[in-house]
């Protein structure tokens, strides 16, 4: 399985196309999800999602997973 991110403005046809890779076989099944955020504007409800974010399972394991990936860095000298 391979995820392939495109990040796009919702026209005002409200029609997206989606860019496939030319490597990918053709007539082969792949899965599209949209996943529509709101756009944040004031610096408060910035501040807002940032302190909802320690609530989030799945955030506080992606931060788990990167600090792990880091650690051998991390420790390393730097010259």
């Amino acid at each position: 399985m391979e995820a392939i991110k495109q990040i796009v403005r919702i026209p005002k046809n409200h029609e997206v196309k989606i860019k496939v890779p030319p490597y990918l076989p053709e007539n082969e099944i792949m899965e599209v999800i949209l996943i529509a955020r709101r756009s944040t504007d004031s610096f408060e409800e910035k501040i807002e999602e940032l302190r909802e974010s320690t609530k989030d399972n799945l955030f506080l394991e992606d931060l788990k997973t990167i600090a792990n990936d880091f650690e051998k860095v991390d420790l390393e000298a730097w010259e």
